[in-house]
């Protein structure tokens, strides 16, 4: 009885599901249905098959293919096997990636020069860069401006270096200056007081605002003229008397040998008479005001 009820609640359910997919209720996805696995074989003769057909029978210069196993470890002077290498340990790992592709280089470059083909990159090699011109010149320029923009940085720095120093040079300098004129004026002070009745601050005075000029021994002005008047001096000589130099004296007074009575009256070539002047000034002279005036009336 109970199989019996089992296959038709089982046969109720097949037809509620057949009456709602032809309502059109049930979505797609809802029901899978399960295929059965393919089952798995090996089929070794199919693969050697398929491997015979796609092989191309090369020569090996145009293959160059290498299987070789690890080239012995010089520490150990044996030729390390996979088993012996841990693939945790990094640099085991690389060390017999590294000793096997060393195994092939010394298999393949005795092949390779037994078949004359070069293996060395000859001196005129012209290989074409990766970046283009365009490429290369972007980034010149822009290393160049990085360049110029530390060029600036650096020259602003030093410039700020420098005003900070002549701002301490200068300060330095009105601290002093305030410094001597208060001693200065302290000294006149106890001058006019009767305190003191010497006047050495007057000469300290000039020799201290010299005194930083005189620091070092390059700076340090000779005693005596400087260039200019000495070159002058050499020149035009040293002078002498010239106070009094154009008096007459009794000599001069008496000598008249270079007396010229036309020169001295105004009666030489070219003179114009009592004015003293004359020639073609005398006749532009400008007419007098009553002149000037009977001119103007003749006109009207």
């Amino acid at each position: 009885s109970d199989s019996g009820s089992d296959s038709e609640d089982s046969s109720l359910s097949d037809s509620e599901l057949q009456e709602a997919f032809a309502r059109g209720a049930l979505k797609p996805g809802l029901n899978v249905v399960l295929e059965e696995r393919p089952k798995r074989r090996n089929d070794a003769d199919g693969l050697k098959q398929c491997l015979a057909e796609f092989r191309q029978q090369l020569a090996w210069v145009e293959r160059l293919d290498v299987t070789l196993g690890p080239v012995a470890d010089p520490v150990s002077q044996s030729a390390s096997t996979s088993d012996a290498v841990d693939p945790e340990n990094d640099f085991q790992r690389e060390m017999s990636f590294y000793r096997q592709a060393q195994a092939a280089v010394l298999e393949a470059l005795p092949r390779l020069r037994k078949l004359q083909v070069p293996t060395r990159r000859p001196d005129d090699y012209f290989a074409e860069m990766a970046k283009s011109d365009q490429q290369m010149q972007k980034i010149r320029q822009k290393l160049k401006s990085k360049q110029e923009a530390m060029e600036r940085s650096e020259k602003a720095k030093q410039l700020r270096a420098m005003r900070k120093y002549g701002k301490k040079v200068q300060v330095e300098i009105l601290q002093r200056r305030q410094k001597e004129k208060k001693n200065m004026l302290n000294a006149v002070k106890k001058y006019q007081k009767g305190l003191s009745d010497k006047l050495d601050f007057l000469d300290e005075d000039q020799t201290s605002s010299q005194g930083n000029k005189k620091g070092n021994a390059s700076q340090r002005t000779k005693k005596g003229p400087n260039a200019k008047r000495r070159y002058k001096n050499q020149k035009f000589g040293f002078g002498g008397k010239k106070k009094g130099s154009k008096w007459n004296t009794k000599e001069s007074f008496n000598d008249v040998s270079s007396f010229q009575s036309k020169v001295a009256h105004n009666k030489g070539p070219g003179k114009g008479g009592r004015g003293g002047k004359g020639g073609k000034k005398a006749l532009n002279k400008r007419p007098g005001k009553r002149a000037r005036q009977k001119m103007k009336n003749r006109a009207r």
